[in-house]
């Protein structure tokens, strides 16, 4: 199965129009898509109408849409180049509109190269913990995804005491098996809102407001390292960073988001605005 299949993407008589049917396998617990899942939709769309890779992609997430829709994926090539194809998707359920995302995709020849980023050293993923969830995950997307703690805290230790703001956690989809594409990192990459929660030390999390994928360099790998860091959490916002990393160190792709912070229900924050040493990052 690659990952078109594993989000059911179909294209359409016109090469411009796709959809997708939203399953209960693609939403999260709380019954809506879950955001990377259409982010990931969108990019196969994307580079299935122009033929051509993505280089980044962002998107904007402006409603919801619940299992048993039908979202359809309008694609606009606004700019065709000899080797860059700008271009956007608008992905909507009748006449509300769920995301939209704008991105470039193509591919330049040159013979210089480099990575800058190292993969942080973390037991594999054989060796790591399930992540933990608070209810029941079954026939959701946190089904389909196999999630592995490298470094995160289990809920009895979210106290209200601050953390350094990094996450940890190796990711797969197992029934991708024709290796990771851009798609498949778009599903990956939104884990922002889930690290929020560690850098607080609160049992919460949040909603996607937004999120760019810059897809580096495709090599196969069967897991994928997230390395989440949250920036800062202010006026009800957190920002953070995710930094996807083959098995061998090699850095796929980057996502950044913002979220909308919200608490679990039934739960109060027990700590007010972490007081952090300005430029502490680690």
């Amino acid at each position: 199965m690659d990952t078109r299949s594993f989000l059911g993407l179909q294209q359409s008589h016109n090469p411009y129009r796709w959809s997708m049917e939203v399953t209960q396998g693609l939403a999260t617990s709380g019954n809506f898509l879950f955001g990377g899942a259409g982010l990931g939709a969108a990019i196969s769309a994307l580079e299935g109408t122009s033929l051509r890779e993505t280089v980044w992609a962002t998107a904007q997430y402006l409603s919801y849409a619940k299992p048993g829709e039908v979202l359809d994926i309008d694609v606009t090539l606004a700019v065709t180049g000899h080797q860059m194809t700008q271009a956007r998707a608008v992905c909507h359920v009748g006449n509300r509109e769920i995301l939209t995302v704008n991105a470039a995709l193509g591919h330049r020849p040159l013979d210089v190269s480099g990575q800058w980023e190292t993969m942080p050293d973390v037991p594999s993923p054989d060796q790591c913990p399930e992540r933990p969830f608070r209810g029941p995950v079954d026939g959701t997307i946190n089904d389909r995804l196999e999630q592995r703690l490298a470094k995160g805290r289990p809920f009895d230790l979210l106290d209200g005491t601050p953390g350094d703001g990094q996450t940890l956690m190796w990711a797969r989809i197992p029934d991708v098996l024709d290796g990771v594409d851009a798609a498949a990192l778009g599903v990956l990459g939104d884990f922002v809102p889930m690290a929020v929660g560690q850098a607080l030390g609160v049992r919460g999390g949040g909603n996607s407001l937004d999120n760019t994928l810059r897809v580096v360099h495709l090599v196969p790998t069967e897991w994928v390292l997230l390395d989440i860091r949250v920036h800062a959490v202010e006026r009800g916002f957190g920002h953070g960073l995710v930094q996807m990393y083959a098995e061998d160190g090699t850095l796929l792709a980057t996502a950044s988001q913002s979220c909308i912070v919200r608490f679990w229900k039934g739960e109060l924050p027990s700590a007010t605005r972490p007081d952090v040493e300005k430029g502490d990052h680690s």
